[in-house]
């Protein structure tokens, strides 16, 4: 298990990870500082633990929103997946109305061609 050494709000603490979660840890680590520094900017020296605990709520509130925005594109998503299925469904049946009409159609032609080809005393055959 790697380690490794973050500064929040002034205080350095050294956490544990998943190796190669270093940089990651790092990072999140970053944007909450930089979260109550811009929290203490905004309301000025409030204390340490409640600039930590408006910016974890702060978190909590866009993780919430994500979430949400998740969630409706999912549900679009699975909309989208039935509607191509669908109209797969569909073309493929058209597609299936559109041979048979075909293969009718070429029928009816070698139909015609072989009673054409008898009335002139032809052999249909060749």
């Amino acid at each position: 298990m790697a380690q490794v050494s973050v500064n929040i709000n002034g205080k350095t603490y050294r956490m544990a990870c998943d190796d190669g979660q270093e940089q990651h840890l790092a990072g999140l680590a970053e944007r909450l500082n930089h979260s109550i520094e811009q929290l203490r900017d905004r309301f000025g020296e409030i204390g340490d633990q409640r600039l930590t605990v408006m910016a974890a709520i702060t978190f909590a509130d866009q993780f919430v929103e994500v979430s949400g925005r998740l969630r409706q594109i999912e549900a679009e998503l699975a909309s989208l997946q039935q509607a191509r299925e669908t109209a797969d469904d569909r073309q493929a049946a058209a597609e299936a109305e559109t041979a048979a009409a075909i293969n009718g159609i070429a029928e009816r032609i070698e139909h015609l061609a072989s009673r054409i080809s008898g009335a002139n005393g032809q052999d249909p055959d060749g």
